[in-house]
């Protein structure tokens, strides 16, 4: 226990240090200590060893060390800076670095939480849990002869991850089987795709979702970008980027460079002992000036931010949706002792206008800030404003505002009903139980009639008016997750994007992206004409006669 304590009082001190701001760990802000000499640092330092020494002497019960610093004074202390520098543990900093990868090592396979137990949501095509004949539905009743009983989700996750070539024996439980069911899986790379989604979703017309940026984020994008060419001249394409919380800087740098002009400003940054660095278009899109529709939401955050925002302000696009997060403040990530890092907020976020994607988070409660923000997001009184290239406004301080604002629908009570048991994913179960589906697979009268039958047996309530107000959107919903259990989570998320009104809306602006584009262009060759005959015009007077 006493190496711990020293353990975890050192990790402590060396962020004190690392941060540069000790008086944001009694409550003060860090400009307060801007010009800390050393000597008040060292006070400092001595003043929050003495605090813990007492504590860890004194309290009411055994003081667990790690317990005090990593959920405690660390967190305690950079929540006072701000929303986004953070702390990780071990366990954390691993799942970050995995995330960054954009691989794993495991088995291959969504899993999560279903009446008190941990079933299959989706094993991946082509992953060892898809080869060995796992499903949808299965449920996860123990890993490596270990009961998974008042487990979680990612306790179970953490139990199927392992080196690659290891083996991990599955015991399932599947509807309509005898007795549980064992497999023996061998670990393997899983890749985790940023581009979960890229077909045509009209003749010649593509769609391309971005899920976050990962480090092989811009070669996916490159590849999807490329697939769509082969197939024929791209005639426009709608990139959502909903509920993309970001991810690595470069990525998202090298996304936006594939639908700008070269040389032209992607995003800058800089803080107080952070200069400015400026990233531009290094490559471009060489010429390829498709229509082009960017989707936002709530959801859109950072790097997701970063892109959209460089399309708007270059008027290369339409940003249509909700507005964005407003996550803008740079997190350098710095490793530390005992397998830790620290995220350290150093610099802000600018867009090619001058905006700043960050929202403002004074005085605002952790809880509101990342839940509670519509108000702030949705009113651009007090925001600052900037102008497009073309001349357009658009304002900064609290994400990306869209072009076109059009949020998702909301669901209805009987459609939160459905949703909430459930329900689609066990018919999926049930109706599969026995009986396949081809691709031509349409939901009609009879697979509605099955429908009903199995919300009579799972006693959910509903009338006839309900379903019918709704008929479109259930079918949507029993196709695609018939479609996951049948071909792959892919297939069921091509039948949804079919069907989502917001991608609708975005094939419908499509051709106000190209006029917005065109205009653009157009108010840019005028402009560069009249500076050139300005110029000329000033040479010419300036000649000795």
């Amino acid at each position: 226990m006493v190496s711990s304590s020293r353990r975890s009082l050192f990790l402590v001190l060396s962020i004190l240090l690392l941060c540069g701001c000790m008086g944001a760990v009694f409550g003060q802000r860090s400009s307060a200590v801007e010009g800390s000499s050393d000597g008040e640092i060292r006070d400092n330092i001595k003043e929050f060893t003495q605090i813990y020494d007492v504590v860890e002497k004194n309290y009411a019960e055994p003081v667990n060390p790690d317990k005090a610093i990593y959920n405690g004074a660390i967190p305690g202390m950079l929540r006072v800076l701000d929303p986004h520098s953070n702390f990780f543990d071990p366990k954390q900093y691993a799942l970050l670095r995995e995330d960054q990868r954009g691989k794993y090592y495991g088995v291959g396979m969504s899993v999560g939480p279903r009446n008190n137990k941990v079933i299959v949501i989706a094993p991946f095509v082509g992953t060892p849990a898809y080869k060995a004949g796992i499903r949808p539905g299965d449920v996860i009743a123990a890993v490596d002869g270990k009961p998974t009983d008042n487990m979680t989700t990612s306790e179970v996750a953490d139990l199927l991850k392992g080196q690659k070539g290891t083996t991990v024996h599955i015991t399932i439980i599947r509807e309509g089987a005898d007795k549980p069911i064992e497999f023996t899986v061998v670990r393997d790379e899983i890749p985790r795709y940023s581009v979960d989604l890229a077909f045509e979703i009209r003749p010649g017309i593509g769609y391309m979702h971005v899920n976050g940026f990962t480090e092989t984020t811009e070669h996916e994008v490159a590849q999807g970008l490329e697939k769509f060419q082969q197939q024929g001249e791209l005639k426009g394409l709608i990139l959502d980027l909903r509920q993309n919380p970001g991810g690595l800087l470069s990525e998202g740098v090298g996304v936006a460079d594939k639908f700008l002009h070269k040389g032209q400003v992607i995003v800058s940054h800089h803080g107080r002992n952070s200069p400015e660095k400026i990233y531009r278009a290094a490559h471009g899109n060489s010429g390829k000036d498709y229509p082009l529709v960017v989707l936002v939401n709530r959801g859109t955050a950072s790097a997701a931010e970063i892109v959209s925002g460089a399309i708007q302000d270059h008027d290369r696009g339409l940003v249509v949706g909700e507005s964005t997060f407003g996550k803008g403040l740079v997190q350098t990530v710095y490793p530390l002792g005992e397998n830790t890092g620290l995220a350290l907020t150093t610099a802000k976020y600018y867009t090619p206008s001058g905006r700043l994607i960050q929202r403002d988070y004074n005085g605002v409660s952790l809880y509101d800030y990342y839940y509670n923000h519509d108000d702030q997001t949705n009113s651009n009184v007090g925001k600052e404003i900037k102008l497009t290239d073309s001349g357009r406004t658009v304002y900064g301080g609290g994400g990306i505002t869209p072009d076109v604002k059009f949020p998702q629908p909301k669901p209805n009570r009987f459609q939160d009903e459905l949703l909430q048991h459930y329900a689609f994913f066990n018919f999926a179960k049930h109706y599969l139980f026995n009986r396949h589906v081809g691709k031509d697979f349409q939901v009609n009268d009879a697979v509605l009639q099955d429908f009903r039958k199995f919300l009579d047996d799972e006693k959910i309530t509903y009338t006839e008016a309900d379903l019918a107000g709704v008929q479109d959107w259930i079918g949507s919903h029993i196709k695609a997750e018939l479609f996951v259990s049948e071909f792959g989570q892919q297939e069921g998320l091509k039948v949804q994007a079919e069907t989502d009104p917001q991608i609708l809306k975005a094939l419908d602006l499509l051709p106000q992206a190209k006029e917005l584009a065109d205009n653009a262009k157009h108010i840019i060759a005028e402009r560069t004409s009249a500076r050139a005959t300005t110029s000329s015009s000033a040479t010419a007077a300036a000649q000795p006669q």
